[in-house]
This record gives C-alpha cells, sequence and structure tokens, in this order.
C-alpha cells in the first residue's frame, strides 16, 4: 500500500499513523523492520517527512475475531426476559474487534446470559449502547429483537437517563451548566474526536458534586451519545477527565485511565413499560482517589 504526503512536519511513525490504519507501535514495528518506506528507502521512526514524499506500508491481514463463551467475572445488576442491566469493570472492552479478540464483555454475556438478541448480529449481540474500555459503569442489554428495538428507540429520542461521575481537571467555575457543541471525527487526528462545525449536535449536562485544590467531582448527564461525548466536551471547556490520555494533559492523577463512571442508568422496561432506574458505586481506585484529594 502507498500513501503520498501533502503536509509535511511530522516524524515518520506518527505520520504513517494518522494516514493509514496502522496504528503508532504497529508503525514503528514495520519501520524497524524496513517494511515502512519512504521514496523506496528505509528511513529511521524520527525521520521527518515531507510534503510529497509517498509513504509504502504493509497492511497486515485482519484477525480472526472469534465470538466465544468466556468464564469472566460480570456483575449482574437485574435481568428479567427481556432484559439485563451488568456492570462493565474498567478495562473491559465492550466487543470483539481486532486487537481484542478476547476478554471482552460480549465474551462474558454469552456465558452468563443464556438469550441474547441478535440485531447487531455476532459482533455485537444483546448490544444496544457502549462505553469506552477504561470507563466503567452501567450498561443495558438487550435479550431479544423486540427489546432491542425499544430500547434502542427511547436512546434515540433521548428519554433513557444516563448519569456519569468524573474527576475532571480544575475548578469549574460555574456549579451546574450544559455544554452544547457538535461532535465528529477531527480533522486533524483522524482517531480522535472533536467539536468540529461538521459534527452531530451532543449535549452534555453537569452539576459539581465536590471541589478539591485542583480537581472537581462532577456528575454529567447525556442527552445524546456521541462517541467520547463526556471526554471531548469537558476537554472542550478547558476541565478534561482526570488519567484521560487522549484528550488530556500528561500530568494527571494516576489510576487505570480516565476516571469516568457510568453511575446511573434508567429507562423505561421495553415490554411492561415501568420506569427502571439503577446506579452502582464507583470503582475502588475511584474512590480511593477522592479520599486521597480530599486528604490533600
Amino acid at each position: 500500500m502507498e500513501i503520498k504526503v501533502e503536509v509535511g512536519g511530522q516524524r515518520l511513525d506518527k505520520a504513517v499513523a494518522d494516514l493509514t490504519a496502522l496504528s503508532r507501535s504497529l508503525a514503528n514495528e514495520q519501520i524497524k523492520n524496513g517494511q515502512i518506506l519512504v521514496n523506496g528507502q528505509p528511513k529511521k521512526a524520527k525521520y521527518t517527512v515531507q510534503a510529497g514524499d509517498v509513504i509504502y506500508y504493509h497492511l497486515p491481514e485482519p484477525e480472526l475475531v472469534e465470538y466465544v463463551a468466556e468464564d469472566l467475572p460480570l456483575e449482574i445488576v437485574y435481568q428479567d426476559r427481556d432484559v439485563a442491566v451488568v456492570n462493565k469493570p474498567q478495562g473491559m472492552v465492550v466487543h470483539p474487534s481486532a486487537g481484542h479478540t478476547s476478554g471482552t464483555l460480549v465474551n462474558a454475556l454469552l456465558y452468563h446470559i443464556k438469550d441474547l438478541s441478535g440485531i447487531n448480529g455476532v459482533l455485537r449481540p444483546g448490544i444496544v449502547h457502549r462505553i469506552d474500555k477504561d470507563t466503567s459503569g452501567l450498561l443495558m442489554v438487550a435479550k431479544n429483537d423486540e427489546a432491542h428495538l425499544a430500547l434502542a428507540k427511547e436512546l434515540k429520542e433521548k428519554k433513557s437517563l444516563r448519569k456519569y461521575w468524573a474527576i475532571v481537571h480544575g475548578n469549574l467555575p460555574k456549579d451546574r451548566g450544559m455544554i452544547e457543541a457538535p461532535i465528529g471525527r477531527s480533522e486533524k487526528d483522524r482517531k480522535k474526536q472533536a467539536v468540529t462545525a461538521k459534527g452531530k449536535p451532543a449535549v452534555t449536562r453537569f452539576q459539581v458534586l465536590e471541589r478539591f485544590l485542583e480537581y472537581t467531582l462532577v456528575e454529567l448527564q447525556l442527552e445524546t451519545g456521541r462517541t467520547h461525548q463526556i471526554r471531548v466536551h469537558m476537554a472542550y471547556i478547558g476541565h478534561p477527565v482526570a488519567g484521560d490520555e487522549v484528550y488530556g494533559p500528561r500530568k494527571t492523577l494516576k489510576g487505570h485511565g480516565q476516571f469516568l463512571h457510568a453511575k446511573t442508568l434508567g429507562f423505561s422496561h421495553p415490554t411492561t413499560g415501568e420506569a427502571l432506574e439503577f446506579s452502582v458505586d464507583v470503582p475502588e481506585i475511584f474512590e480511593e482517589t477522592l479520599e486521597r484529594l480530599r486528604n490533600t
């Protein structure tokens, strides 16, 4: 495969990661192995690409993704014949994909729950909505197609309740507010989302729960569900989520990724129409960090 550089100035490894489907680590590996060439010649990762350079790279064969039941620990908060609510641990990917072929929430669901909706096919059985790998908390799972359609419709109509807790950098000037800014793929880095005029409407409401010296504990409520919405919106207003390696600063709180937890989930039961609402505590690392901040 080859691609022509339009704007120079980047290191070769970063340019390859930004311009192709390769990750930066895989780009570095191919550079070391001589699989990536610039104008037909091997270069080091630190080489600064120039406008007009032609980069030759190798696109690896796609990994075989298996969808097998795995006996993984999974907290099922609620379950009936139509729907389940689970508490996804931090660090668990929701569904298998290249690079994450096992150990996902879907692998766990296939083991612990007998029936799952098939609307999303074998790729995402039962999955109505997702949260990021390093975000913990509540997810609804559909156990049949009728329930899936009803739950997805409620999400689309913005009737579901989704509240998150997050530790963010800095002190918010107001105790509550609303962030209304469209989100789409970043024009500077295709692997990121960003606030952009070309994006889709996105609304996040926030309320300050507790203030610390350099951080704030906030509750955030989603009215829309764009990819990385809370992380992008909080970074956009200058208060990125602590621990967020993608949208936040390097100097941050130590943990296992971003301090973001899907704490409360509410929706109408897809069959009975009953209003259901669930809430779970933040993970241990989250609570321990709050205690340290309180004592600072």
